[in-house]
């Protein structure tokens, strides 16, 4: 599913206008569905009391069209408005003639209308903003956010349906003001915007429903942004011809392990061979080898106990298609001179590299690093690693993650990996993926180095970089996400991923549905106890 920015949305609403589709067509099909998303979240909407919060924009005649339907379906429904519309508007005009009352902040002194509002209403249809919000909120905006909130913290809150976008959430950043609106549901038009599927957005946005409203669909395909799914995913994953050998399959020689972090160095190698690697050999002393080898039986190994190490994995590299460097190798001297000098020498039948951890770590204090590096890299950093190879803080990459990925990918003109909840993956011709998972289980050590080797894997089967790097990561998501079905939020080991790969593969080839996960809950129980279709939908 392609993901849009604020800007890009309104490029594309024009031209609808322009292929011959109103501004008010467009308005009365995004009212529309929000009135049948109500619908379908309260099961019936006959005498239940309803309070839309009106902007005075387009999101607020949004909000307007769909008071009516809502009205025209029985519902007890009050309109309360930022600021006062011109009253000839038709919309505006046609919930008047319905009998609803209308109020604005101007003329409700002391917000008494608006507190007996939100302490009657069931349901709160959010039209306040959706993408117009580019400044802090205060003044009246403000008022009436608090008063929301206080009726959502009380004994007996409203469900809250967001237009488009949850007031107070950045469309482009998913960046939110502190008094941004805690949506259950959010119903967004033509296409998501990216605000929704990048923290904190995401945490505001509740259950993402996307519904069309006209838009032309030939102008979607040009969009450089991506949410990942399993239809995605499926159409590249590797094939597995039945007459494949390990050779078919591709060959990783990984780069990991220390005394201090022997671990890494299994998780990542078993990784490789769990979504499909032939062969994977893994380079390290015969200290580390010792300790893995138990462990992982299926791997192959290159002992570092020479005096030239470094010479000796470039050497090896000749008979193999991926180099993973990176995971607990450490960041001593030995350690930061060693990567520089194979990612400078990496040969030229080498298919991709991906550099992951400590070899980021090594990278960042050198002077022009990323010319240093082979082409077709893939490069892997947690904020914090993104942070030391940009010379900027965490804060800095955290408040933008889409757009730190993007100009990095370019910049360096690499695949960029950056990690975390929704993973970004940016390739260096401006495309991009976000993950639409973000998952507390997979909060803990080790799981990086599980994807990093699931990266490779999929290169070494023949994979693009980007395209690899995009389902290594929604593969490594989902196995998190099945897990946490039966978890919970805590409590994962980074192996217990390993055996998750295969199978999340596996259910995503034979199109099997995927789970829904939190922050993406399915639609609340009164869906499928109502039974019917919303009105306005053909039975």
């Amino acid at each position: 599913m392609k993901l849009v920015t604020a800007e890009q949305m309104r490029a594309l609403e024009q031209q609808a206008v322009q292929a011959g589709t109103s501004l008010d067509e467009l308005m009365q099909s995004a009212g529309l569905a929000v009135a049948q998303e109500a619908w379908l979240m309260l099961g019936v909407v006959a005498g239940r009391r309803i309070l839309v919060l009106a902007g005075p924009g387009n999101n607020g005649g949004d909000g307007l069209v769909a008071a009516r339907h809502l009205a025209e379906w029985d519902a007890d429904v009050v309109v309360y408005q930022l600021a006062a519309r011109d009253p000839s508007d038709p919309h505006l005009a046609a919930v008047r003639e319905l009998g609803v009352p209308v109020y604005d902040a101007p003329a409700d002194a002391g917000y008494t209308a608006l507190d007996e509002a939100t302490r009657k209403a069931e349901l709160v249809v959010d039209a306040l903003l959706g993408t117009g919000r580019s400044r802090p909120i205060t003044g009246v905006l403000a008022d009436i956010l608090v008063r929301l909130r206080q009726a959502l913290d009380g004994p007996a809150p409203p469900r809250v349906v967001a237009v488009d976008l949850p007031t107070g959430v950045d469309a482009n950043s998913g960046r939110a003001d502190p008094l941004a609106v805690h949506a259950d549901l959010t119903v967004t038009f033509g296409l998501a915007k990216v605000g929704l599927y990048t923290l904190p957005g995401s945490e505001y946005a509740g259950t993402v429903q996307v519904v069309d409203i006209g838009l032309p669909k030939d102008a979607e395909r040009t969009l450089p942004v991506e949410l990942l799914g399993s239809a995605w995913v499926r159409g590249h994953l590797p094939p597995r011809p039945a007459a494949g050998n390990k050779g078919t399959f591709g060959r990783v020689l990984v780069v990991a392990g220390s005394g201090q972090y022997v671990g890494a160095a299994r998780l990542a190698a078993a990784a490789c061979y769990r979504v499909g690697a032939g062969l994977v050999t893994l380079a390290c002393s015969s200290h580390v080898q010792a300790m893995v080898a138990p462990a992982l039986a299926e791997a192959t190994y290159l002992l570092l106990d020479g005096p030239q190490p470094a010479a000796a994995i470039v050497e090896a590299l000749a008979g193999y298609d991926v180099l993973l460097i990176g995971p607990g190798l450490g960041q001593d001297r030995d350690t930061r001179e060693l990567v520089d000098h194979v990612l400078r020498d990496v040969t030229g039948t080498v298919r991709a590299c991906v550099v992951d951890a400590d070899a980021l770590n090594a990278l960042a204090p050198i002077d022009g690093w990323s010319g240093r590096l082979p082409a077709r890299c893939i490069l892997t950093p947690h904020p914090g690693e993104m942070s030391r190879l940009l010379g900027c803080s965490v804060a800095d990459v955290q408040d933008d993650r889409l757009g730190v990925a993007v100009r990095a990918a370019a910049q360096w003109g690499q695949t960029v990996v950056l990690k975390g909840a929704h993973t970004v993956v940016a390739s260096p011709d401006g495309r991009a993926a976000i993950s639409p998972y973000a998952n507390p289980l997979l909060a803990s050590a080790g799981t990086g180095d599980v994807l990093a080797g699931a990266i490779a894997g999929l290169v070494a089967q023949g994979m693009e970089p980007f395209e690899a790097a995009a389902c290594g990561v929604y593969v490594h998501g989902m196995a998190g996400g099945e897990l946490r079905d039966d978890l919970g939020d805590r409590g994962l080991l980074a192996s217990d991923l390993l055996p998750m790969l295969p199978r999340v593969i596996r259910i995503i080839r034979e199109g099997r549905p995927v789970r829904a996960l939190p922050p993406f809950p399915g639609l609340p129980d009164a869906l499928a106890s109502s039974g019917g279709t919303p009105p306005g939908q053909p039975a």
